[in-house]
């Protein structure tokens, strides 16, 4: 672990000088790359720092109790060194975590994708609840959560709603839920007062540029056509919603939320190109297998993750056997909890497989 951490720090170190040179903060695509990979490696050399700190306290501790005759001295000495060992454990596991190969789209804003299943209403009204608890949770991360497009159930929610959300580390916290959700309570039609199940599927994507995902143009079809949600007097009136056809694979994206058909054109390429980055992750997942490793990880999208009980008033991921029962505070956007159970399940995974990997 040391030689991993001495290593970072020279690259730190490195880093730290090509970030002020001109010639880097003229090119701002490197002058963006240097400054994330910066932010990275500082949380790593401050820790180490730390760390290298503890070791020289304990050293120093040590040799108090060789050289001390005072038996006070000693005692100070023997509890200050068992409080130091202490650190040095916390420490040397934050460090762990730290050093585990990060994804390279944790950084990224996301695109959010929710589709009423099985369940008919009550499935549209179920994705509409989805929809309004990430909208809480974006609103307490201090992210924007911009609809692209959606379609209305016929008694309210949302048969499909996909939305761009952009912030600090959206994709690192979102991955965990894509797959689908499952609900669990008695619909409004329901007279006899049946439980019954529906399900909503999420899928969060990573945002990609087009310097990530090259689209030929020459294999888009695109078509304008009138907008039918809100938009003012334009509405009805000129044709500025898009669709975009992807040929070879025969994705059809749509994009009617701005008045101006060039903003609805840009948002649907960017749902396009993250679309196309989900394809290609998939055949290179299957190829060596990655997503058979991964229990937690940016799940499949037709995998249950979670279970959402009204009447017990209780909420389940199926992935880690986590159960909370504050299903309404959970609605109104609080699954921080989820996310940091579902990453240190994750982290712990990723170290116990590298530990493999090392014997």
């Amino acid at each position: 672990m040391i030689d991993k951490l001495q290593a970072i720090r020279r690259r730190f170190e490195e880093v730290s000088h090509l970030i002020i040179q001109p010639e880097v903060m003229a090119d701002m695509k490197e002058y963006r790359k240097l400054s994330k990979e910066y932010k990275e490696l500082e949380k790593i050399n401050e820790a180490y720092k730390q760390y290298e700190n503890i070791l020289a306290n304990i050293d120093s501790s040590k040799q108090i109790l060789s050289t001390e005759k005072d038996p006070e001295f000693r005692e100070m000495a023997k509890l200050e060194l068992e409080e130091l060992q202490e650190q040095k454990e916390t420490t040397e596991e934050n460090l762990k975590n730290l050093l585990i190969p990060k994804d390279p789209n944790d950084s990224r804003n996301i695109i959010l994708e929710i589709r009423a299943g099985a369940g008919g209403d009550e499935a549209a009204l179920f994705a509409g609840d989805l929809y309004r608890m990430y909208q809480r949770f974006a609103e307490k991360q201090q992210w924007r959560l911009e609809i692209i497009d959606f379609t209305e159930g016929t008694s309210g929610g949302y048969k499909e709603i996909i939305c761009n959300v952009s912030g600090e580390d959206v994709y690192g916290m979102m991955k965990y839920e894509s797959g689908v959700h499952r609900v669990q309570r008695v619909p409004a039609t329901e007279t006899q007062g049946r439980v019954h199940t529906s399900a909503a599927s999420v899928a969060v994507l990573p945002e990609m540029e087009e310097v990530d995902v090259e689209i030929n143009m020459n294999e888009v079809r695109k078509d304008t056509f009138c907008s039918s949600g809100p938009g003012g007097q334009s509405v009805n009136t000129t044709y500025s919603a898009v669709r975009l056809t992807h040929l070879p694979t025969g994705l059809v994206v749509s994009c009617q939320d701005e008045k101006s058909q060039i903003k609805n054109f840009e948002k649907a390429l960017k749902v396009l190109r993250s679309r196309l980055y989900e394809i290609e992750l998939k055949k290179h997942n299957d190829e060596v297998g990655a997503q058979r490793k991964s229990m937690v990880g940016s799940g499949d999208r037709s995998d249950k993750i979670r279970t959402y009980n009204y009447p017990q008033g209780r909420v389940t991921d199926h992935r880690i056997g986590y159960t909370v029962y504050n299903l309404p505070i959970v609605m109104d956007g609080e699954i921080h909890d989820f996310i940091e159970a579902l990453r240190l399940a994750d982290n712990a995974q990723k170290l116990q497989e590298g530990t493999r990997e090392q014997a």
